[in-house]
């Protein structure tokens, strides 16, 4: 059995160790390079079982590999995505806090390489979503709906890219469009709640992994649908199974749902 060729980026990140752990652990697949920022103390370092160093050279640290697990930083991602797209490397991105012209060269790279894109791999969160697709279509008069998201404090973005998505999620299926209705923020006098918003609520501290809940809020009953992730182990299983999705594509942007057929 032929062997998945995955490289990481990130690998001397929190993140990053999870996945070569998971590379290593897995039996169809092996660690064939791992990306690190220039000029860290990581650059150099062994990782993994096969003792691959870090390397911050693209060109270096990508030349075995035919898949690149990315879970760093828009700007990282970036360098990466035209790299990967370049010479024909595929890409599992599960990077947030892109921008609109980030998720376009992502779109665009995609006609030169197979890339999966998800804010979050874990298989439960993406059960959720579909889980909250439903529900969103059955509470669409009547309720209010609010999400509430945890995470370390590290994270640098804000809200998640996990609530954002569960939001897009509720409001595709509401038919409405999460730019005009989400609400970030409440301080002072408000006002009375707008029916037709989807509210966001931040919690950043400790070690958090990460927590996500949406709130159905109605009249006389509550409907909570949450996932709490307390390893991210989950993450890396669920790229490995991103990568196995994408071993037979050529092109194409493809995400979790995709890999875990739960589209109509």
């Amino acid at each position: 059995m032929s062997q998945m060729k995955i490289a990481v980026a990130g690998a001397d990140g929190r993140m990053g160790r999870m996945l070569v752990d998971a590379v290593d652990a897995a039996p169809d697949a092996v660690l064939a390079g791992a990306l690190g920022l220039a000029g860290t103390p990581a650059i150099g370092q062994q990782v993994g079982q096969s003792g691959i160093r870090i390397d911050a050279d693209l060109a270096t640290g990508l030349a075995g590999a035919e898949y690149l697990i990315d879970f760093t930083r828009p700007e990282g991602t970036l360098q990466h995505l035209a790299y990967c797209a370049e010479h024909g490397i595929k890409l599992i991105i599960g990077t947030t806090g892109f921008d609109d012209a980030g998720k376009a060269a992502i779109a665009a790279a995609a006609e030169k390489t197979a890339i999966m894109f998800a804010p979050n791999m874990s298989v439960g969160v993406n059960v959720t979503l579909k889980l909250l697709e439903l529900a969103a279509k059955s509470f669409a008069e009547g309720y209010d709906i609010e999400i509430i998201e945890a995470h370390h404090r590290h994270k640098v973005d804000a809200p998640s890219g996990t609530a954002l998505k569960m939001g897009e999620v509720i409001a595709d299926a509401l038919g409405r469009d999460l730019k005009e209705c989400a609400v970030y923020g409440r301080e002072g006098v408000t006002g009375e709640r707008d029916p037709s918003t989807i509210g966001f609520a931040t919690i950043r501290g400790g070690d958090i992994i990460g927590d996500h809940t949406v709130l159905f809020a109605g009249t006389g009953e509550r409907i909570e649908i949450s996932h709490k992730s307390s390893s991210r182990a989950s993450y890396a299983t669920g790229a490995l199974r991103a990568c196995r999705f994408l071993a037979d594509k050529a092109t194409g942007l493809y995400d979790m749902q995709d890999v875990l057929a739960l589209k109509d």
